[in-house]
Protein backbone atom coordinates (compact mmCIF):
# COMPACT_ATOMS: atom_id res chain seq x y z
CA UNK A 1 0.00 0.00 0.00
CA UNK A 2 1.38 3.40 -0.98
CA UNK A 3 0.88 6.59 0.93
CA UNK A 4 -0.08 9.88 -0.68
CA UNK A 5 2.63 11.89 1.11
CA UNK A 6 5.74 11.85 -1.07
CA UNK A 7 5.00 8.31 -2.24
CA UNK A 8 6.08 6.82 1.10
CA UNK A 9 4.59 3.52 2.17
CA UNK A 10 2.59 3.21 5.35
CA UNK A 11 5.26 0.92 6.74
CA UNK A 12 7.96 3.50 6.00
CA UNK A 13 6.03 6.21 7.82
CA UNK A 14 5.41 4.02 10.87
CA UNK A 15 9.07 3.00 11.00
CA UNK A 16 10.13 6.65 10.80
CA UNK A 17 8.04 7.34 13.90
CA UNK A 18 9.65 4.48 15.82
CA UNK A 19 13.12 5.54 14.65
CA UNK A 20 12.48 9.02 16.03
CA UNK A 21 12.24 7.53 19.51
CA UNK A 22 15.47 5.61 18.99
CA UNK A 23 17.43 8.74 18.05
CA UNK A 24 15.56 11.59 19.78
CA UNK A 25 13.47 9.98 22.55
CA UNK A 26 12.47 8.90 25.06
CA UNK A 27 9.54 11.35 25.13
CA UNK A 28 8.29 13.29 22.09
CA UNK A 29 5.31 15.49 21.31
CA UNK A 30 3.08 15.26 18.25
CA UNK A 31 4.66 18.36 16.71
CA UNK A 32 8.17 17.05 17.34
CA UNK A 33 7.34 13.70 15.75
CA UNK A 34 5.78 15.38 12.73
CA UNK A 35 8.90 17.50 12.26
CA UNK A 36 11.34 14.64 12.81
CA UNK A 37 9.54 12.29 10.42
CA UNK A 38 8.57 14.83 7.79
CA UNK A 39 4.92 13.80 8.08
CA UNK A 40 1.95 16.15 8.01
CA UNK A 41 0.62 16.69 11.53
CA UNK A 42 -2.71 15.06 10.60
CA UNK A 43 -0.95 11.93 9.31
CA UNK A 44 1.34 11.74 12.29
CA UNK A 45 -1.64 12.14 14.64
CA UNK A 46 -3.53 9.31 12.95
CA UNK A 47 -0.56 6.91 12.98
CA UNK A 48 0.30 7.77 16.58
CA UNK A 49 -3.29 7.03 17.53
CA UNK A 50 -3.10 3.59 15.94
CA UNK A 51 0.28 2.83 17.56
CA UNK A 52 -1.07 3.99 20.92
CA UNK A 53 -4.19 1.83 20.57
CA UNK A 54 -2.07 -1.24 19.80
CA UNK A 55 0.25 -0.57 22.73
CA UNK A 56 3.40 0.22 20.79
CA UNK A 57 3.35 3.75 22.21
CA UNK A 58 2.06 5.25 25.44
CA UNK A 59 0.92 8.82 26.09
CA UNK A 60 1.51 10.76 29.31
CA UNK A 61 -0.59 13.45 30.99
CA UNK A 62 1.18 16.17 29.00
CA UNK A 63 0.22 14.49 25.73
CA UNK A 64 3.78 13.39 24.96
CA UNK A 65 4.45 9.95 23.51
CA UNK A 66 6.98 7.33 24.59
CA UNK A 67 7.63 3.65 23.85
CA UNK A 68 4.83 1.47 25.19
CA UNK A 69 5.09 -1.71 27.20
CA UNK A 70 3.86 -3.93 24.39
CA UNK A 71 6.64 -2.80 22.04
CA UNK A 72 9.18 -3.12 24.85
CA UNK A 73 8.01 -6.67 25.58
CA UNK A 74 8.25 -7.56 21.89
CA UNK A 75 11.79 -6.17 21.70
CA UNK A 76 12.89 -8.46 24.51
CA UNK A 77 12.51 -11.43 22.15
CA UNK A 78 15.46 -10.17 20.10
CA UNK A 79 18.66 -11.90 21.15
CA UNK A 80 16.79 -13.76 23.89
CA UNK A 81 18.57 -17.06 23.34
CA UNK A 82 22.04 -15.57 23.71
CA UNK A 83 20.90 -13.37 26.59
CA UNK A 84 19.36 -16.29 28.47
CA UNK A 85 22.46 -18.39 27.83
CA UNK A 86 24.90 -15.74 28.97
CA UNK A 87 22.97 -14.36 31.94
CA UNK A 88 24.20 -16.78 34.65
CA UNK A 89 27.79 -16.35 33.51
CA UNK A 90 27.47 -12.56 33.48
CA UNK A 91 26.17 -12.85 37.02
CA UNK A 92 29.28 -14.87 37.88
CA UNK A 93 31.48 -12.24 36.23
CA UNK A 94 29.85 -9.51 38.26
CA UNK A 95 30.06 -11.50 41.48
CA UNK A 96 33.77 -12.10 40.99
CA UNK A 97 34.68 -8.54 39.95
CA UNK A 98 31.91 -6.32 41.37
CA UNK A 99 32.16 -4.36 38.11
CA UNK A 100 29.53 -3.68 35.44
CA UNK A 101 29.52 -6.73 33.17
CA UNK A 102 28.02 -6.99 29.69
CA UNK A 103 27.84 -8.98 26.49
CA UNK A 104 27.45 -7.53 23.00
CA UNK A 105 27.08 -8.66 19.41
CA UNK A 106 27.72 -6.87 16.13
CA UNK A 107 24.68 -5.49 14.39
CA UNK A 108 25.68 -3.55 11.32
CA UNK A 109 28.37 -1.04 12.23
CA UNK A 110 27.50 -1.02 15.91
CA UNK A 111 27.95 -3.05 19.06
CA UNK A 112 24.51 -4.06 20.35
CA UNK A 113 24.41 -4.67 24.11
CA UNK A 114 22.40 -7.86 24.59
CA UNK A 115 22.65 -7.99 28.38
CA UNK A 116 24.32 -6.18 31.25
CA UNK A 117 24.67 -6.54 35.02
CA UNK A 118 25.18 -3.15 36.63
CA UNK A 119 27.61 -2.34 39.41
CA UNK A 120 26.58 0.01 42.19
CA UNK A 121 29.65 2.13 41.40
CA UNK A 122 28.94 5.48 39.76
CA UNK A 123 30.66 4.69 36.47
CA UNK A 124 29.67 7.06 33.62
CA UNK A 125 27.28 5.08 31.42
CA UNK A 126 27.58 5.24 27.64
CA UNK A 127 24.92 2.65 26.81
CA UNK A 128 22.30 0.29 28.21
CA UNK A 129 20.74 -3.10 27.49
CA UNK A 130 19.49 -2.87 23.92
CA UNK A 131 21.67 0.17 23.30
CA UNK A 132 24.26 0.54 20.58
CA UNK A 133 27.66 2.16 20.26
CA UNK A 134 30.13 2.43 17.36
CA UNK A 135 32.37 -0.62 17.13
CA UNK A 136 35.59 1.40 17.25
CA UNK A 137 34.71 3.27 20.47
CA UNK A 138 34.19 0.33 22.86
CA UNK A 139 36.23 -2.64 24.02
CA UNK A 140 33.51 -5.16 23.07
CA UNK A 141 33.11 -3.42 19.72
CA UNK A 142 36.83 -3.45 18.98
CA UNK A 143 36.94 -7.18 19.73
CA UNK A 144 34.05 -7.82 17.35
CA UNK A 145 35.70 -5.68 14.68
CA UNK A 146 39.14 -7.24 15.15
CA UNK A 147 37.81 -10.73 14.48
CA UNK A 148 35.57 -9.76 11.56
CA UNK A 149 36.28 -10.72 7.96
CA UNK A 150 38.97 -8.50 6.37
CA UNK A 151 36.60 -7.00 3.78
CA UNK A 152 34.19 -5.80 6.47
CA UNK A 153 36.96 -4.44 8.67
CA UNK A 154 38.52 -2.55 5.77
CA UNK A 155 35.18 -1.07 4.71
CA UNK A 156 34.47 -0.02 8.28
CA UNK A 157 37.84 1.71 8.66
CA UNK A 158 37.20 3.67 5.46
CA UNK A 159 33.84 4.84 6.74
CA UNK A 160 32.91 7.71 9.04
CA UNK A 161 34.67 7.06 12.36
CA UNK A 162 32.72 9.03 14.94
CA UNK A 163 34.71 10.65 17.76
CA UNK A 164 32.52 9.96 20.81
CA UNK A 165 35.06 11.73 23.04
CA UNK A 166 38.37 13.50 22.51
CA UNK A 167 40.09 10.17 23.25
CA UNK A 168 38.23 8.03 20.68
CA UNK A 169 40.66 6.45 18.21
CA UNK A 170 39.56 7.60 14.76
CA UNK A 171 42.77 7.41 12.68
CA UNK A 172 42.14 4.53 10.21
CA UNK A 173 45.78 3.43 9.99
CA UNK A 174 46.33 3.57 13.73
CA UNK A 175 43.05 1.78 14.39
CA UNK A 176 43.96 -0.95 11.89
CA UNK A 177 47.21 -1.57 13.79
CA UNK A 178 45.31 -1.64 17.07
CA UNK A 179 42.82 -4.19 15.74
CA UNK A 180 45.64 -6.42 14.54
CA UNK A 181 47.14 -6.31 18.03
CA UNK A 182 43.74 -7.10 19.60
CA UNK A 183 43.35 -10.17 17.37
CA UNK A 184 46.85 -11.33 18.33
CA UNK A 185 46.56 -10.80 22.10
CA UNK A 186 42.90 -11.82 22.42
CA UNK A 187 41.49 -8.81 24.24
CA UNK A 188 40.75 -5.11 23.83
CA UNK A 189 41.01 -2.13 26.16
CA UNK A 190 39.57 1.37 25.88
CA UNK A 191 40.15 4.41 28.07
CA UNK A 192 37.49 7.13 27.94
CA UNK A 193 36.76 6.46 24.25
CA UNK A 194 32.99 6.03 24.62
CA UNK A 195 32.44 8.17 27.70
CA UNK A 196 34.74 10.38 29.79
CA UNK A 197 35.43 8.81 33.17
CA UNK A 198 35.00 5.19 32.05
CA UNK A 199 37.33 2.50 30.74
CA UNK A 200 36.62 -1.02 29.52
CA UNK A 201 38.14 -4.40 28.72
CA UNK A 202 36.65 -7.23 26.64
CA UNK A 203 37.40 -10.66 25.20
CA UNK A 204 35.85 -12.64 22.33
CA UNK A 205 33.18 -15.33 22.59
CA UNK A 206 33.43 -17.91 19.80
CA UNK A 207 30.50 -19.89 18.40
CA UNK A 208 30.16 -23.40 17.03
CA UNK A 209 32.31 -22.71 13.97
CA UNK A 210 35.03 -20.92 15.98
CA UNK A 211 33.90 -17.59 14.54
CA UNK A 212 33.53 -14.83 17.09
CA UNK A 213 29.82 -14.46 17.84
CA UNK A 214 29.93 -12.00 20.72
CA UNK A 215 32.18 -10.19 23.13
CA UNK A 216 31.99 -10.10 26.92
CA UNK A 217 33.50 -7.26 28.91
CA UNK A 218 33.68 -5.01 31.94
CA UNK A 219 33.22 -1.26 32.36
CA UNK A 220 35.10 0.45 35.19
CA UNK A 221 36.07 3.90 36.38
CA UNK A 222 38.86 5.36 34.27
CA UNK A 223 40.99 5.62 37.42
CA UNK A 224 41.21 1.81 37.26
CA UNK A 225 42.54 1.81 33.71
CA UNK A 226 46.05 0.74 34.66
CA UNK A 227 44.80 -2.44 36.35
CA UNK A 228 42.32 -3.62 33.71
CA UNK A 229 44.32 -6.64 32.63
CA UNK A 230 44.03 -8.22 36.09
CA UNK A 231 40.48 -9.17 35.05
CA UNK A 232 41.60 -11.11 31.97
CA UNK A 233 41.63 -14.50 33.64
CA UNK A 234 38.04 -14.30 34.86
CA UNK A 235 36.86 -12.74 31.59
CA UNK A 236 38.37 -15.57 29.58
CA UNK A 237 36.94 -18.14 31.96
CA UNK A 238 33.45 -16.70 31.62
CA UNK A 239 33.81 -16.47 27.83
CA UNK A 240 34.80 -20.14 27.64
CA UNK A 241 31.73 -21.14 29.65
CA UNK A 242 29.46 -19.14 27.36
CA UNK A 243 31.16 -20.77 24.36
CA UNK A 244 30.49 -24.21 25.82
CA UNK A 245 26.83 -23.31 26.28
CA UNK A 246 26.57 -21.95 22.73
CA UNK A 247 28.08 -25.20 21.42
CA UNK A 248 24.96 -26.98 22.64
CA UNK A 249 22.74 -24.93 20.32
CA UNK A 250 21.14 -26.96 17.50
CA UNK A 251 23.27 -27.23 14.38
CA UNK A 252 22.68 -24.38 11.98
CA UNK A 253 21.54 -21.93 14.65
CA UNK A 254 21.88 -18.54 12.90
CA UNK A 255 24.43 -15.95 13.86
CA UNK A 256 23.05 -12.62 15.09
CA UNK A 257 24.98 -10.24 12.90
CA UNK A 258 22.71 -7.68 11.31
Amino acid sequence: MRANESGRSVTSRVLSILEAFETHGPSLSLSQLAELTGLPVSTAHRLLGELHAWGALARDDQGRYHVGLRLWELSQSAGRRLRDTARPYLQDLFSLTQETSHIAIREGNEALYVDRVYSSKRVPRASRIGGRLPLHATAVGKVLLAYEEPWFREAYLHGDLEARTVRTHVDPAGLADELAQIAEQGYAITLEEARAGACSIAVPVAGRSDQVEASVGLVLLSTQGKTLTRHLSVLRGVASRIEAAIARYPSGYPRQRG
